[in-house]
């Protein structure tokens, strides 16, 4: 597998995280989170030689998705994102697109994902883990041949995403993370959406600690 991290700047948050991800033996290629910035993302793509097969969405917000239409039109790759996200996609108080101005994204009717769903590229394999919490369409996406997971605004290094947006839940993003990624290995390496990579097991004592204590 070839995987390689392209930081994107947007004017909504911090660059974001936009992850390319190749078979090696097929060349298939996923291209998580293209933020902004398409022409970057196309010239790594050139230079990789890479066939674009699908542009994976971990949430619907404008920095996260900016520069899908051009990746889109160029490829024909199609776009996954989770099925209540989809409907988010649409509602720009969700995606706070208007404060970009993204164009609308093309989604075909095998678009949508749910979770457990497997995404097949190449020889890899991927689960969708729905997420909620961050929106409450969010998903992070896990590999477990290659021991990682792309948790987008999910979790981060040392602490977790946003909850004050539209859909977002303090409630649901701790439970996504103690009951969804928190049981995956511990050796399992978190890509983020955006910032540095961890590991599971780095992450375990920060949850941990906002349990319920055993009396």
């Amino acid at each position: 597998m070839i995987l390689k991290r392209l930081q994107l700047e947007t004017t909504l948050a911090d660059a974001t995280n936009c992850y390319i991800i190749i078979d090696e033996s097929t060349k298939e290629t996923m291209v998580i989170d293209p933020a902004s910035h398409s022409e970057k993302i196309i010239e790594m793509l050139e230079i990789l030689g890479a066939k674009l097969k699908y542009i994976y969405l971990t949430h619907c917000h404008g920095d996260h998705t900016g520069a899908v239409v051009d990746l889109q039109n160029k490829y024909g790759a199609k776009v996954l994102i989770e099925r209540k996200e989809s409907e988010n996609l649409r509602n720009p108080e969700i995606t706070l697109n208007y404060y970009i101005g993204i164009p609308d994204i093309k989604l075909e009717k095998d678009s949508r994902v749910d979770d457990n769903d497997l995404i097949h590229l190449g020889e890899l394999e991927f689960k969708v883990i729905h997420t909620p919490g961050h929106t409450n369409g969010s998903t992070s996406l896990y590999c477990e041949k290659e021991k990682m997971v792309f948790s987008g605004d999910t979790m981060f290094r040392g602490t977790w995403g946003r909850t004050d947006l539209p859909t977002g839940s303090l409630v649901d993003i701790i439970d996504s993370i103690t009951n969804r990624l928190l049981t995956l290995p511990e050796d399992t390496i978190v890509y983020p959406g955006h910032g540095k990579s961890t590991m599971i097991k780095e992450e375990k004592p920060i949850y941990l600690e906002l349990r319920e204590r055993d009396f």
